[in-house]
């Protein structure tokens, strides 16, 4: 694929960086219609599994449009353009625009200042409406398939938090961390379904997976649960202690590039299409590159989460999404 690697050095960028060919290579796709069996190997052995077209294309797109119709007189679009293009209006300051959710200010705070109020407040309005809660998170497809791919069947349950997160160009990126640290009070048996909302281009923005990564996560949780375990901590203390030792904002690191120099291993990258899902493990360590997108187009995405309701699961998570819940 002589086209693709060219391509993929242009405007690969983390925050302390571009990814260059020896940082990265690409992310398997797998097809929902291959067996199970295989698809389970796969995500075992990988931390994580993308599988191409599991959500109808056309259910994922109405979602978009109506996420920007309902941003539309913060001012984020470009004029002239359709809402489920989501073209961000390069006249207006990208910070009146920030992501929500791990990496806001202190515990989940509000980010942004005055500027972005209008945004903020109709972001995180969306997080409670129909075409979102009922329509995308839990669209009949990828509840089927989570029943059927988990062997969870009947006791399968999305979890109502989500974050619904976007990134327009040249805005901060997701640190590097793993989701058992922000579900720290139940079990690491969860999985999350990252859903872009809409096509993302490889620079654009999306979520990349560290190679080992899933084994490497479980690891640093093993490594510091022992020596806690060693200066005679409870398992409650070993939890806070844990959390407290991340950076404040819940992450293994700021650096991307650092972090995989630090272990010699590799970035995962990919671009995704709308009805696309990736599979994750919980402690899989993930982080997102900076939309740099040719075409300005804003990144949409959510994370959802699924457990096993007959098995101790994070119950804060049971609740809807609100700033300062301190998830």
């Amino acid at each position: 694929m002589p086209d693709v690697e060219i391509k993929i050095h242009s405007g690969l960028e983390v925050k302390d960086g571009p990814l260059l060919s020896e940082n990265i290579a690409h992310l398997t796709p797998s097809s929902p219609s291959e067996p199970l069996e295989t698809l389970r190997a796969r995500y075992n052995q990988d931390g994580m599994l993308l599988l191409k077209g599991l959500l109808p294309r056309e259910d994922v797109l109405r979602t978009r449009t109506k996420y920007f119709e309902m941003m539309s007189p913060s001012g984020i679009l470009q004029p002239d353009t359709q809402p489920v293009q989501g073209i961000f209006n390069s006249a207006r300051a990208s910070d009146d625009f920030p992501g929500i959710g791990a990496g806001a200010a202190g515990k989940n705070g509000r980010p942004g200042g005055e500027s972005a109020q209008v945004f903020i407040d109709l972001a995180i309005q969306a997080h409670y409406e129909d075409w979102y809660t009922k329509d995308l998170a839990k669209h009949p497809a990828l509840l089927d398939f989570m029943a059927k791919f988990t062997g969870w069947n009947e006791n399968t349950l999305g979890l109502n938090r989500s974050l619904l997160r976007n990134n327009v160009p040249g805005t901060k990126p997701i640190g590097v961390h793993y989701d058992q640290i922000f579900l720290r009070y139940g079990e690491p048996t969860s999985v999350t379904a990252w859903v872009p909302i809409g096509d993302i281009s490889l620079t654009g923005g999306g979520l990349i997976y560290f190679e080992n990564g899933d084994a490497l996560g479980r690891q640093l949780e093993q490594d510091f649960t022992r020596k806690a375990r060693d200066a005679g901590m409870t398992d409650e203390e070993t939890k806070n202690a844990f959390n407290q030792n991340m950076m404040s904002t819940g992450l293994l690191s700021e650096c991307p590039l650092e972090f995989a120099r630090q272990y010699n291993w590799r970035w995962l990258v990919s671009d995704y299409e709308a009805g696309d899902v990736v599979l994750h493990k919980p402690h899989a360590i993930h982080a997102s590159t900076i939309n740099n997108d040719p075409n300005n187009v804003i990144r949409l995405a959510t994370d959802l989460r699924f457990v096993d309701q007959s098995k101790p699961y994070d119950e804060r998570w049971t609740n809807f999404y609100r700033f300062g819940d301190g998830v």
